[in-house]
């Protein structure tokens, strides 16, 4: 493949966030809004549902993309990988960026900027281990121990959907149950 080509490959990334948008779209249309007309107003932890099984999805993206990024294998292998790590990530992120302002409306603005800074701080640095961990681990890997870290993630996210509401009964800066 030639250059262009190769960066033909990054548009599975918009394909990825139009699916994970679509998918993120229709539990808001098909299944929340039906039950707030029904029942009211949900927990602050209903809001986290669907980023219970998006959890697993950048993890396997990231495997599936470590262990077929190589010449011998077809592009779409790897490519798959980028577009379940791109598209599960948006939905957690979307469940991420409701779950904050619900829970801590009066902190909303200054949570949101901590963690984009926090965000930026991790892509700064990145640059600064990223050439050594792949140039020492190789594509597969680095890939792979990056995978393996993104396991906290979905421990994160499955113990702030079960404990979320005695952390927040905890916290004297989150809002009070509706």
């Amino acid at each position: 493949m030639n250059l262009g080509q190769t960066g033909l490959v990054f548009l599975c990334i918009l394909v990825a966030c139009l699916l994970g948008a679509a998918v993120y779209c229709a539990y808001l249309y098909l299944y929340v809004d039906p039950r707030i007309r029904r029942f009211g107003l949900p927990v602050q932890e209903s809001r986290l549902a669907p980023a219970l099984p998006a959890s697993f999805g950048p993890t396997v993206g990231l495997f599936v993309f470590a262990w077929t990024a190589r010449e011998s294998v077809h592009w779409i292998a790897p490519t798959a990988g980028i577009t379940i790590y791109a598209a599960t990530c948006f939905v957690v992120m979307q469940c991420i960026f409701v779950y904050v302002p619900l829970s801590y409306p009066q902190y909303a603005a200054s949570l949101f900027a901590a963690n984009d800074f926090f965000r930026s701080a991790l892509a700064c640095g990145s640059v600064l281990f990223a050439h050594p961990l792949f140039g020492n681990l190789g594509v597969a890997r680095g890939v792979s121990l990056l995978g393996g870290l993104s396991v906290i993630g979905i421990v994160g996210i499955w113990l702030l959907y079960f404990y979320g509401a005695r952390l927040r009964a905890l916290s004297k800066f989150a809002a009070s149950e509706q």
